[in-house]
């Protein structure tokens, strides 16, 4: 390194954390869209976020890609500091935005991820090689040789995922990576960058999909007004949410009465709440943190409805909360 050139800071972490973030902080005007944001995305591990829309997940996203400047705070990138050297930090991670934009329609996808090789500095002599490993890891070999124009919306999300793959990189960032795809193909994508996390790569992953963040995240953030309001597995978001189970069944219409029979007999350590479905209601029973077992929520349920001639539901079933259930009960606590 030269006299002229800054010293790189050590990272403030190990070397086997793909992404640090301390006290992110990203303001526009009098809106704090990120505020005093931190975590730890060690290798190999993978990292989800939920919150609804405009709580700073994209804002986070595109900080941590380099596309965005923080307003204060750190960004680390495989132990580069990615705001004071993002071209060499844009080096070691890959990015993947949900939509289509981003490619020269009338170029063959080859064509096109070798021209993105060429911007990512790719040596020369490994590039043709780097360039169709991608694509037959997205399983867009076979057609590397027609345009990105003729391609479906799947498929580009694909060539967007082939994208992020080059260089072998040791993050890759995820913002509603699934977003508009066909169910196979969402599988598809769901499995790629799942293999990708057991190879070592850290996965930072948002969507809105709770299922497909339950699915594949080992940690799970919800945030709200660019806050983190909590951090863990399913299990703590459910805890933090006072949600420890939910019961769920469905009542003929004219049963609908049954809802504030349950209402008033299960008492506090339950929240029920029903919606419209066919000539149905769909009835769902929070229970809290300090209910009973599974086992007594179904009981304490079904005798309230033998109690007001509804009967036993044959779909009714108790079970841990899941990640949407416990989001759902937090939403009001999320909003700015």
């Amino acid at each position: 390194m030269s006299d002229s050139q800054p010293a790189v800071p050590a990272a403030p972490v190990g070397e086997d954390v793909a992404l640090a973030i301390r006290g992110l902080v990203k303001i526009y005007g009098n809106l704090v869209a990120v505020a005093d944001l931190s975590l730890d995305i060690p290798t190999g591990s993978f990292y989800g976020i939920v919150g609804p829309n405009g709580a700073g997940k994209t804002t986070t996203v595109r900080m941590c890609a380099t596309l965005l400047a923080p307003t204060s705070g750190e960004v680390w990138v495989d132990g580069i500091d990615a705001v004071r050297h993002p071209e060499r930090a844009r080096s070691r991670l890959g990015l993947v935005l949900g939509g289509e934009l981003g490619f020269y329609p009338r170029a063959t996808a080859r064509d096109n991820l070798l021209f993105f090789a060429d911007i990512q500095g790719l040596d020369a002599r490994r590039r043709h090689n780097a360039v169709m490993d991608a694509l037959e890891r997205v399983g867009l070999v076979e057609v590397a040789s027609r345009k990105a124009s003729e391609f479906s919306r799947g498929m580009r999300q694909r060539l967007h995922l082939a994208r992020a793959l080059l260089g072998l990189p040791s993050l890759l960032l995820l913002d509603e990576p699934t977003t508009g795809l066909d169910p196979d193909v969402a599988l598809q994508v769901r499995d790629l960058v799942r293999e990708l996390a057991q190879r070592g790569t850290g996965v930072l992953l948002t969507s809105h999909s709770m299922p497909e963040v339950e699915e594949l995240a080992d940690i799970i953030s919800v945030i709200g007004a660019g806050r983190i309001v909590v951090r863990g597995g399913v299990g703590d978001v459910s805890a933090f949410a006072g949600v420890s189970a939910t019961t769920t069944f469905t009542l003929p219409a004219r049963h609908g009465g049954a809802v504030e029979a349950l209402r008033s007999g299960l008492g506090s350590p339950a929240t029920v709440e029903q919606r419209a479905s066919s000539a149905r209601w769909a009835v769902t029973v929070y229970w809290a943190e300090e209910a009973t077992s599974t086992t007594d929520a179904d009981e304490r349920v079904r005798q309230v409805l033998g109690e007001v001639g509804a009967g036993a539901p044959s779909d009714l079933v108790t079970r841990p909360a899941s990640l949407e259930e416990a989001y759902l009960a937090l939403s009001d606590r999320l909003a700015r």
